[in-house]
């Protein structure tokens, strides 16, 4: 699976995790060669750090942890989508159950 996957000039490539039950979006977060195996070895998601340059294992100091049920790769083979079960029902680092609660409002302003 790795092998089909386009990873960026730093080796990593975008990685969306998505609540598996009711589709939610919860959050976006990079991946590395590493963290991939280490997320299907384990069944639980790890990502790789930027800010730290290292693994992150979701969930590991909070645990509120994400756990695999499915893992897509996109057409291009240039993003990652995971089907999770969050474990504790938040995925933001700021307590919220998805990291996009954030709305632009579109419906009131023109394009």
């Amino acid at each position: 699976m790795i092998g089909n996957l386009k990873f960026n000039e730093q080796g990593l490539i975008p990685a969306i995790a998505q609540d598996y039950l009711d589709g939610t979006v919860l959050m976006m977060a990079w991946m590395n060669a590493e963290s991939i195996q280490k997320t299907l070895a384990t069944g639980e998601v790890y990502y790789w750090s930027r800010s730290r340059s290292q693994l992150w294992h979701k969930g590991a100091t909070s645990a509120h942890i994400q756990k695999v049920k499915e893992l897509f790769y996109d057409c291009d083979g240039d993003t990652i989508l995971i089907k999770i079960e969050q474990v504790g029902d938040i995925a933001c680092h700021t307590g919220a159950r998805s990291c996009f609660f954030n709305s632009v409002g579109i419906l009131s302003h023109k394009l």
